[in-house]
């Protein structure tokens, strides 16, 4: 099979995101035992930029190796295997997975099957098991063709979604008669209203920015939609559950002063407004913030359902879920260096549209 010898990454700075940089490489040769991915596409959503402000306490930083103080994002994504020493994997093979943003990867799969292959590379040791795993389209059961864009933007931010959805109402809400869902324009904070409203044990209730109010209000997976500014209008007496994909400080204390003792619990989960995080929880009314780990999540209903259970769950909920996607995602693809950098910034500086599904390649073209 021919090679295009021209790696690229894109590195940012892990302390200063706002610094970033293309780096050149030549294709390493492959020992025993590896496997060389073509990075196809991947997709970049503002769920990408919390893998950077959780890197270092999560473990993002270490999914790839980078030079020190620089880092590499994770991205979900489609590549192609162009080279295997492994002998358990055929060239050709093509996965759904984590990637860098990047035009190749090597890996070094501890376990290959024809419906996974993970990749037990020593830097990657310790790292939650779902996030190490490359799933063959040939054997998975929510592929098809026609819907790879989708599945990147959208499939990993479901996932989450569902989890923490199963896990709130696992535990009866904690009590609550609503979910108060920040970042509701973001596309996890969507499928986790969707998840809320389709259960219909609780009420969906999402926060967004004035900005951005009549994209959610027109969305129709939530009960009722209002503004940050609009918090404390909301009736305090009513208990919540919070979710927080925004990662906000000055939204988190304005919803834990506004209900107190009703607000029953404060799932933390996402970073979309990175650069508001003063992290100041002290002395806040009601529940401590606590932090939602979906792979948690994915272990305990796995050993609940068993594997073939959990996938089934997953994938008649996402069925239903892409379908209503179609309503109003609109895949934005670009390529090359430049559009790449471009998607980048705007995301970090919060200037996308939120109907905006970025799906990018380090490639000069399809």
């Amino acid at each position: 099979m021919t090679v295009n010898s021209d790696g690229i990454d894109f590195l940012v700075k892990r302390d200063d995101w706002k610094q970033s940089r293309f780096v050149e490489a030549p294709l390493p040769e492959l020992a025993p035992q590896q496997v060389l991915f073509r990075v196809d596409r991947f997709a970049f959503t503002a769920n990408n930029i919390s893998y950077a402000v959780a890197g270092d306490a999560l473990g993002y930083w270490r999914f790839f190796q980078a030079p020190e103080s620089w880092g590499r994002i994770p991205v979900m994504g489609y590549a192609d295997v162009i080279r295997s020493t492994h002998p358990d994997v055929a060239e050709g093979t093509r996965c759904f997975g984590f990637y860098p943003m990047s035009r190749h990867l090597v890996i070094e799969p501890s376990a290959a099957s024809a419906s996974k292959i993970v990749d037990g590379a020593a830097h990657r040791k310790g790292i939650s098991p779902a996030y190490n795993q490359y799933s063959p389209v040939k054997s998975d059961a929510i592929y098809h063709p026609e819907h790879e864009d989708a599945l990147m933007v959208l499939r990993g931010l479901f996932l989450t979604s569902f989890l923490a959805d199963d896990f709130i109402a696992d535990e009866d809400y904690f009590g609550a008669k609503s979910v108060l869902i920040s970042s509701a324009s973001s596309k996890t904070s969507i499928a986790l209203g969707h998840q809320v409203s389709r259960g219909g044990r609780a009420t969906a209730i999402g926060l967004t920015s004035s900005r951005n109010l009549n994209f959610a209000n027109k969305l129709g997976c939530y009960d009722r939609v209002f503004s940050y500014e609009e918090i404390t209008s909301l009736d305090p007496s009513t208990s919540a559950v919070y979710v927080d994909m925004a990662g906000s400080g000055p939204i988190r204390r304005s919803i834990h002063r506004h209900f107190g003792n009703q607000l029953h619990y404060d799932c933390a989960i996402g970073a979309t407004h990175w650069n508001d995080t003063d992290g100041s929880n002290q002395a806040l009314p009601g529940p401590k913030p606590t932090f939602f780990f979906a792979p948690k999540q994915i272990q305990k209903r796995v050993a609940d359902w068993c594997a073939s259970g959990f996938q089934e769950r997953v994938g008649e909920a996402w069925s239903v879920f892409r379908d209503f996607s179609d309503s109003w995602l609109q895949v934005k693809r670009g390529y090359g260096r430049d559009a790449v950098e471009k998607t980048y910034v705007n995301t970090l500086d919060g200037n996308t549209r939120p109907e905006h599904g970025h799906v990018l390649s380090l490639w000069d073209s399809a």
